[in-house]
């Protein structure tokens, strides 16, 4: 008791707004899980195709930079926390919508996906700014490493629970026994959390961004190689976000198993999201970085070799531990370059918050691309079996350009006052 009485104090000297979006955050950790991989596999039951899958999250990621685009323009004229809410409750208002079309069809597809990326690109414009004036170089490790501990605690307790709800449909005979009314039930979970999230930012303070131009073409030399980072990065995002579902739909069993598997080994990935936060310093950054596309790359090959159930579950083992550990390293990185760049070009944050959705667009596009291609020039089982591999080698190259940053920011000088937590855990 005394050691989370101390670890509550270090939470209590954050800034007011920092722990508002961190509660904020944390209700709508139990979301994320829901329309990452419950929407995925979904589809998957109502489509019987992997490709149609990927085709679904490739209209979301067409999606997100209009919605970028659209939320720099309501910029000055609405709070960066308002449209924080709207991002949230619109999230789960297309989950619900998309609930009740047909996403059997081409179209029913596009229309879903492209609804849901509107929704989830307005939220992820402002969760990334508000972080940004929230936060400091010095407490984000702290701040991620808090929010990446009860994401990963959610990607534990909520696909286990709503895969035994919805396997119990049929396993039961509860709604009739009919599983899409049992995912429309979550969707309606879902909702009323949206609500308490956006409810929960009333109390921060947080500084909007000026009505300023937003859109640019030309950037100094280190935006560039965040681009670069961007545009790795871009690549796996959608093999992470619809590979767990898909192959535990294929080779493992249905959604009561795809959430037990997510709960395996959970709990102490998050308690190592939290003390890696908690202690790492930023210059610990890219040796977190590394250790999580590593670990991607393992999960991987292993899925490639086995491709069988055992395959599937070491890959989502090393996935639970590898996604988290990126974030944890990237996001700090990406702000920092943000801080260091609108300083020397004088432009407004939202800026490089706007254009490096484009890099992750453009990797996405490739990703998914590789996915669908390989999956309608063969099939979608060699796609499962051979694009991850490919992609996470890619995605060592990360590891150069990540160096290439910390030496150019080490260059560039200090950005932004520090206040290191990890030099308070030392302390307590």
């Amino acid at each position: 008791m005394n050691r989370l009485r101390r670890e509550y104090q270090v939470f209590r000297r954050c800034p007011h707004s920092m722990q508002v979006l961190i509660v904020s955050n944390m209700i709508y950790a139990l979301v994320l899980p829901v329309i990452e991989i419950f929407v995925a596999a979904y589809v998957m039951r109502n489509s019987h195709e992997v490709a149609k899958v990927v085709t679904y999250q490739l209209s979301i990621y067409a999606a997100t930079p209009l919605a970028f685009y659209l939320n720099g323009k309501l910029f000055g004229y609405v709070g960066a926390k308002h449209l924080y809410a709207v991002g949230m409750l619109l999230s789960g208002v297309a989950m619900i919508l998309m609930m009740r079309l047909s996403i059997v069809t081409a179209t029913g597809i596009a229309i879903s996906g492209f609804t849901m990326g509107l929704a989830t690109g307005i939220f992820w414009a402002n969760r990334g700014f508000l972080a940004l004036t929230a936060t400091n170089d010095g407490n984000r490790n702290y701040y991620y490493g808090v929010e990446n501990f009860v994401a990963t605690l959610a990607a534990v307790a909520v696909p286990a629970l709503i895969g035994w709800f919805i396997s119990s449909t049929s396993l039961y005979g509860w709604l009739g026994g009919v599983a899409n009314q049992a995912y429309r039930i979550v969707a309606m979970v879902v909702l009323g959390l949206t609500v308490v999230a956006a409810g929960i930012l009333e109390f921060g303070t947080f500084r909007n961004p000026e009505h300023t131009p937003f859109v640019f073409f030309r950037f100094h030399r280190l935006w560039w190689r965040m681009l670069e980072l961007a545009f790795l990065k871009g690549l796996a995002q959608g093999y992470i976000v619809t590979a767990p579902a898909m192959l535990i739909m294929l080779l493992v069993g249905r959604e009561g198993t795809l959430g037990a598997a997510q709960a395996a080994g959970g709990v102490l990935s998050a308690c190592l999201m939290y003390t890696t936060g908690r202690l790492a310093a930023p210059r610990h950054r890219r040796i977190v970085f590394a250790a999580g596309l590593l670990l991607f790359l393992l999960g991987a090959l292993s899925n490639t070799v086995l491709f069988n159930a055992v395959g599937v579950l070491i890959f989502m083992g090393c996935l639970l531990l590898a996604k988290p550990l990126l974030d944890l390293a990237y996001f700090p990185i990406q702000l920092q370059v943000v801080d260091a760049v609108s300083q020397m070009e004088g432009r407004n944050e939202y800026a490089y918050i706007f254009n490096h959705e484009f890099g992750l667009f453009l990797g996405r596009c490739l990703g998914c691309g590789l996915f669908i291609g390989i999956a309608y020039q063969w099939s979608g089982v060699a796609a499962l079996k051979y694009a991850l591999p490919v992609i996470a080698l890619l995605q060592l190259l990360s590891i150069r350009v990540a160096g290439q940053i910390s030496r150019d920011l080490d260059k560039a000088g200090p950005t932004s006052p520090v206040l290191s937590l990890a030099g308070q855990a030392s302390e307590v």
